[in-house]
């Protein structure tokens, strides 16, 4: 009797069959630059192809200086684009079914435990500290909030390269018309409710006070987190004393931590999260924000841009986004998200991942460390003059990086992680493609006015309540 494979045999069998074999895509191909001056050789003498889940515009000069101190190595550009990471993450699953892996993917936190707990990510642990030397100055400059996110049952999956915590944006014409400033780091949901009524019909009289996206990361997630609770309860799985005990011993913010987040059940329909959601809601009813659709960072960028929208969650990605849409430096700012219950923000974190079993393991380490370097960084595109995502590296965000730019108040982009270290990753289990549908399709629901939030909310709970009993093994025993 033939046993039938499971998504996980399935996916790493046609990966690893397909390493190596011809994909069709044109090799990177890049004069080395002088900036690779100083690199140390990383000791490969093979020549080696790895398929890199990038774009070649962003990481053409990355790419450039790892060619001059690696040779040998030849980078394949994959470039795979969605309207959110989840929707990234199908298509890379489709891919590898289909035999055409990637040695080097790119996961934000909505796919992290999706990869490692189908065991297609490598468990980077042992490499980690076999590479301490290598890696002590980059873990000294990276907050442990974003390393804690990448953790899962006591081993690293990635190392952390860009962030964006759910902050408040404001149009600031919006506000001097309004007769408002930015308001201080302390300001509360009643004060949130009191801006947005006063920039709701002014600038020609159509703009809308908030504005959000139906998406799990940004969208209504920061109400319920500063409400002081989670679509999926939440807990630290043990261990990681080895990472904390040997790169950030000396850091308070690192106590408590553990071995990475799991999310051991679903509570949709909590008090605290039928109060989140009647609030959002309430909102909508009474015109404050406009209708709220699927998407992302560009879907509500026009409205922001021509002065009819005054506030919206945003991370670091939206100064450079919104500079590239033809708003001038001071048109925009930024604040910590107002308190509730508490001021606990939300975040997501993004890095590579390197395909287990596909033979190019140790290649492929080689050049993500490599892309931990502070300099080499500073080569990748959209940490350029345009910030289009927020640096991992503390001595990154500085104000040389948004002198061109803004916002004025940079400093709230990294002060989320250092001056709020409770800031915590958005809920994304190993199944988070099929909890974020259902998440959203509820979300819409409420939002419509076809369903009231409790009952939304009902039906959402019943639904993530069926899908944990289709993955019983999530959480993991220990």
């Amino acid at each position: 009797m033939q046993r039938k494979m499971s998504r996980r045999e399935m996916l790493k069998a046609t990966a690893a069959g397909a390493a190596g074999l011809a994909s069709g895509l044109s090799a990177a191909t890049v004069l080395a630059s002088d900036a690779a001056s100083g690199f140390a050789a990383p000791p490969l003498q093979d020549a080696v192809t790895i398929r890199f889940q990038e774009s070649e515009q962003e990481y053409a000069d990355v790419v450039a200086a790892y060619k001059e101190v690696a040779p040998n190595v030849n980078i394949e550009f994959v470039n795979i684009t969605g309207v959110d990471h989840a929707e990234i993450a199908s298509k890379i699953l489709a891919q590898l079914a289909a035999g055409q892996p990637v040695d080097i993917g790119y996961a934000a936190t909505e796919a992290t435990q999706l990869y490692a707990g189908e065991g297609l990510a490598l468990p980077l642990k042992n490499r980690v500290m076999d590479s301490q030397a290598d890696l002590a100055e980059y873990f000294s400059d990276v907050s442990p909030v974003l390393v804690e996110t990448d953790l899962y049952q006591d081993d690293l999956y990635q190392l952390p390269r860009d962030f964006n915590a759910a902050n408040m944006y404001f149009n600031t014409a919006l506000l001097t018309e309004a007769g408002l400033e930015v308001p201080g780091e302390e300001w509360t949901k009643d004060d949130f409710v009191e801006y947005a009524k006063a920039m709701t019909g002014i600038g020609g009289g159509d703009s809308f006070g908030y504005g959000w996206t139906n998406r799990l990361w940004g969208s209504w997630t920061p109400w319920f987190f500063v409400n002081d609770t989670n679509l999926l309860a939440e807990e630290r799985a043990p261990g990681g004393e080895w990472l904390w005990g040997t790169f950030y011993k000396d850091d308070p913010n690192a106590a408590g931590r553990g071995g990475g987040w799991l999310w051991p059940a679903p509570q949709a329909n909590n008090p605290a999260m039928v109060e989140a959601l009647e609030f959002v809601v309430s909102l909508t009813e009474q015109g404050l924000t406009p209708v709220v659709e699927l998407g992302g960072g560009a879907t509500l960028q026009g409205f922001f841009t021509s002065g009819k929208l005054g506030m919206t969650p945003a991370g670091g990605f939206w100064s450079g986004g919104l500079t590239n849409a033809g708003m001038e430096k001071g048109g925009f700012d930024v604040q910590f998200w107002p308190k509730w219950a508490t001021q606990r923000h939300q975040l997501g974190v993004g890095a590579a991942w390197i395909l287990n079993g596909g033979g190019n393991e140790d290649a492929a380490w080689e050049f993500v460390k490599f892309n931990t370097r502070k300099d080499v960084m500073e080569m990748i595109g959209f940490f350029g003059e345009r910030t289009r995502t927020t640096p991992v590296r503390r001595s990154m965000n500085n104000e040389e990086r948004y002198s061109k730019t803004g916002p004025a108040n940079w400093h709230v982009f990294y002060d989320t992680l250092d001056k709020r270290p409770d800031t915590g990753p958005i809920p994304a289990p190993t199944f988070s493609i099929e909890e974020t549908n259902i998440y959203t399709r509820y979300t819409s629901l409420a939002t419509s006015g076809e369903m009231t939030p409790k009952d939304a909310l009902d039906g959402m709970q019943s639904e993530l309540e069926a899908l944990y009993a289709r993955n019983p093994s999530y959480p993991p025993s220990n």
